[in-house]
Parts: structure tokens; sequence; C-alpha cells
């Protein structure tokens, strides 16, 4: 059955203001399809971690050039707000997705409409690059049009700051509340055309010289590296090539039923450079030629998957926590070998992500910060301690940044980062898998897993709410034999000790976010997704590896007790 209030707003849709196919649209789910039309019109799309993302169609809870103009007429608004007297400038990216093209278009008119001018880059780009560009073109704003790694039926709307990161609080909550104060008919599509700038080449070469610039520490063996890359259909195809190349890897393979930028994502399931299948045609490749590294990017190119070959010469892809210690370790390394560390530098994860980053920061003396899932979290860190020098940093979901001439995850540079780590293990002959159970054995072993669970539409909504609700009411006093230490309530901000009782504050933004600490070491988060109709649940077990050879042996005993919790908790 049709709502009474999802009818009354599916005919503010019907009225003239609104064009003859989405009017179309509109009378044949009203007539139809009351299910979808329900879907479609029960909320506004809202802004999550990764900004706002959806599926694309008709409706207040779809991606279109309504939903997107409103959001743009209210930023329009807020920026003459916030920038009183200043020439206003919005830098525009998209990615390879359905209708980002045109979408992209519509966003740059309503700007323009609004008297602002615009930068819209001519083809698409990767969300770096735009991060880049804002701070380049020295803009107020920017926005991507993008759904990162989702199924091809999304599509979605990142805002980005002055600073280059995506918005945060009190920017955050004061835009939506500009775009809910609007109607859609206030929305101005007039665009001024003299005021939209087609840009590409000379923003791609100072990306480009930036990149290699911060993501090159004097490898070598260069010329004995075999990578191959893929694109998985999306943007780094632009620019990834590029930056190897002029960083001197010559020897890159690129997968070329990949190769081409493709919303339809023809050759995987899903373009998520974190599931094994997406890799899987690049892996093949590699075996076939005996290449060194595999590394594949989403479709926007801010998450990276890398495939390194084992102590047994096996393909094996790394997860983001993995990824992200050993480049962080590197990174460190370089700064302390070139005397750089002086107590005044940081590097920053998630409260997701792995226990071991702080581990790290302790053993090289800097300080480790800590933040919400989402890379704007970690742009925010920057932002708010400009003093203090930020090295890097990453979280579990396959996204780092080096430095932070970039304000976002950023899978160009990283791939560069990546390279320069492998090739010269294995010029001094390491590989990047060794180096990596040699951080193992120098700072403990930790194991890793994410599980999602979907739950789509209204009732699946209800669903991941109650799980939470569940959760905090009925809080898990023992898992896998050892006691609940603590238990941290991200949406209270609390830290509860429940051996004790004890109450404490936590000092991060409030989020919907439990996470349990167990005595032995052990960390469970649950967080709905920002962005996608799912619940996360993240484990974290610690073990000891007294030497690399007993790796394998004692990475199963962590495997199985994270096994064992995850039954435990039902959740297979």
């Amino acid at each position: 059955m049709i709502s009474e209030e999802n009818l009354k707003n599916a005919k503010t849709w019907l009225t003239d203001f609104f064009d003859a196919d989405t009017k179309k649209e509109v009378q044949q789910l009203i007539d139809s399809n009351s299910e979808e039309l329900n879907e479609s019109f029960y909320k506004n799309l809202e802004f999550g971690t990764g900004g706002m993302r959806g599926t694309m169609g008709v409706g207040t809870n779809r991606i279109n050039k309504y939903t997107l103009g409103k959001n743009t007429q209210g930023i329009s608004n807020y920026l003459k707000k916030s920038f009183p007297n200043e020439e206003l400038k919005v830098v525009i990216a998209y990615d390879c997705r359905h209708n980002s093209d045109t979408l992209a278009k519509v966003v740059a008119d309503v700007f323009s409409a609004n008297g602002i001018k615009v930068y819209l880059f001519s083809e698409l780009r990767t969300t770096p690059e735009l991060s880049f560009a804002v701070k380049h073109l020295d803009c107020q704003c920017g926005i991507v049009l993008t759904a990162s790694h989702n199924p091809p039926e999304y599509n979605g709307y990142k805002v980005y700051w002055k600073d280059g990161g995506q918005i945060v609080p009190p920017q955050d909550n004061e835009i939506i509340k500009e775009i809910e104060s609007l109607s859609f008919d206030a929305i101005n599509f007039n665009a001024d055309n003299s005021k939209i700038n087609y840009i590409d080449k000379e923003v791609d070469e100072a990306f480009i010289n930036a990149s290699v610039e911060n993501g090159s520490f004097g490898a070598k063996g260069k010329n004995d590296f075999s990578i191959v890359f893929t694109s998985l259909h999306g943007t780094s195809i632009t620019v990834l090539p590029e930056v190897l190349k002029r960083a001197g890897y010559n020897n890159v393979h690129v997968v070329e039923e990949q190769r081409k930028p493709d919303g339809n994502f023809p050759t995987v399931k899903s373009p998520n450079p974190e599931e094994p299948e997406a890799l899987a045609m690049a892996i093949k490749k590699a075996d076939e030629i005996n290449a060194d590294m595999v590394i594949g990017t989403d479709p926007d190119s801010d998450r990276l998957g890398i495939a390194v070959r084992d102590n047994e010469g096996k393909m094996v892809l790394l997860n983001g926590n993995q990824t992200m210690l050993l480049m962080t370790r590197f990174l460190l390394d370089k700064w302390k070998k070139s005397d750089r560390i002086n107590g005044n530098q940081f590097i920053a994860s998630t409260i997701v992500s792995t226990p071991m980053m702080n581990v790290l920061a302790k053993s090289y003396k800097v300080e480790y910060k800590e933040t919400l899932t989402g890379f704007k979290w970690i742009a925010k860190l920057i932002k708010d301690f400009p003093m203090q020098e930020f090295i890097g940093g990453g979280e579990e979901s396959f996204g780092f940044m080096v430095g932070d001439f970039v304000r976002d995850k950023d899978a160009v540079t990283s791939s560069l980062l990546a390279c320069e780590i492998a090739s010269d293990a294995k010029a001094k002959g390491s590989s990047f898998y060794k180096d990596l159970l040699k951080c193992y054995e120098e700072f403990g072993l930790y194991r890793e897993k994410l599980i999602s669970i979907t739950k789509k539409g209204i009732s699946g909504a209800e669903e991941i709410k109650q799980m939470m609700i569940d959760l905090r009411e009925n809080p898990i006093k023992v898992i896998d034999g050892s006691k609940v230490s603590y238990v941290e309530d991200y949406l209270s901000s609390t830290r509860i000790n429940l051996l004790t009782g004890d109450k404490e504050g936590i000092d991060i933004p409030s989020s919907n976010v439990l996470i349990y600490y167990t005595e032995d070491g052990t960390k469970i988060a649950a967080r709905p997704s920002g962005t996608e109709p799912k619940i996360k649940f993240y484990f974290s077990v610690k073990g000891n590896l007294d030497e690399v050879a007993h790796y394998n042996e004692e990475t199963e005993k962590l495997d199985e007790k994270i096994s064992r919790i995850i039954e435990e908790l039902k959740l297979n």
C-alpha cells in the first residue's frame, strides 16, 4: 500500500516545475508500483560518512537532477553567507558512473546560475584529483559525482570545503539546514555559461607532479619490478599509469579488459578492491607474466587493493589494515632516518581500524590520533591541529593518505607508495610480504575481519536500528571465554568499564557505533553504514609471533578465534 504521506510527496512532483519525463515516471509509480513509490518518496536522501549516495531515479530518496539541484542551490546560498564579498569558486569532477557527466553539468548550471564561478573537469577524473584541485584553484568548495564502489544503479554527491577535505561539523549540518529550508521550485537551473570554465591538462599536470613528489622515496630496483594494474573500469586510468611512469616504473601491465571506464562494471560483480573477486583477473594476469604486485583501484580511485607474493610465491590479497600498517611503517622509517621526527608529528586512523597503528606510533614516538570512520574525519584532524605535521594514515576500508597535499583517501599516491616499498624491498632481498611479517614479529600479531550484513529498504533500516538497540540494551558480557572489560558507545560519547561500572567521556564526535573490548585484547565494533543499507561488524584479535616461520600457524589460530566469535554472536 502507498502511504498517504508518500503519495502526497509524490504528487508534488507532478507540478509544472518538473520536466515531462520526470512527471511521467512519477505518475507510473503512483499508478502501478506502490513499493517503489514508497521507497522513492518516504524520506530525503541524507549525507552520510561519504556524502550523499543512493539509487538513481525519481523521488526525494533518489539521485536525480532535482535532489542534486536542491543540494547545489542550498550550498550556493550557504557559500554566499559564509564568504561575503569574496569571488566564489567551485570545482566539479565526476566518475565513470551512468549519468555522472550530465548530473555534473546540472550541478555546474545551478552554481553558475547563482553567480558562482565553476571549474568543471571536461572528462571523468579521480576523487583525489578533485580534492587536490580545490586548494590548487583556490576554491571555497568542491563537488565530485561518484558512488565509489556501489552497484551500477547508484550515484552520489560528495562535498569538499576550502581545505580540500570533505565537509564536517559544523558546515555539514548548516548546509543540510539550508537545503531543507528550500522547496524544489527554489532551484535556479538557468545556467550562466560564461561562468563555467572547463579544465583538464593543466590541473592534471599539477596533480601528477604533486603525486610523484609526495609518493616517491628513492626506491631501488624499479626496472626489475613488475606491476599489474587494473582500474576496474574506473577513473584511475586517467592518471595512475602516468604517475607510475614518471616515478620510474616502466614495467607496468594494464588489465586491458578493465581499462575502459564503464558504469556497468561488466567484468566484476562489484568494483570494490576490498573483495578478492574484483582483482581475480589482475591476479591471473600477474601469474601469467610472473609479476611482483597487483594494484587495483575502485571507480573513483580513492580505495586501493594490493596483492603481493607470499613466501611460497603465491599471490595473496592484503587487507586494508595490513596495507595501512606497512605504508605507515615505511613513512615513519623515512621520517626517522631523515631526522624529521621531533615529537610534533602524528599519524591517524579510525576507531574500527587495527589497534596496531597505536602500537606503531608509540614505537616511533609520534602521536596517534583516532577518529570516526570516514576520511573526512582524518582530514579534519589536519585542519584542527595546524601546528602539527601529518605523516600519513588510513583506515581498514582500503584507504590511505600520504601527507596532506590531498585531504581524502588517495589511491593514486598510495599506489606509488606501495610500489616504492615493494620494489625497494625486492632490491634488498626482501619483499612487501616479508616486511609485513617482520612488523608482526616486532609489534605483535593482529588479525582483523569485517562482516557486512545487508538489509535493504524501509524494513531493512528498521532491522539495523533494532540490532543496535539490542546491543546497547543487552551488552555482551563475555566473548570467546574472555570478559568484556570496556564498552565504548559513540552515540552517547561514553566509555563504560563493565568490571567496575565506571564511566568516562569520549572526546570524538557522536556517531552510531558500539565497540567492545575484552581482557584478552579482542575488539569488536558494530556500525551501521552511512552510505549503504548495511550494518558492519569489525573484529580484531591479538596474538604473538615469536618468529616469522610460525606466521601461518599463529594466524590460523587467530582466524579460528574470529570464527568462534562470529558463531557465538550468531552473525554467520
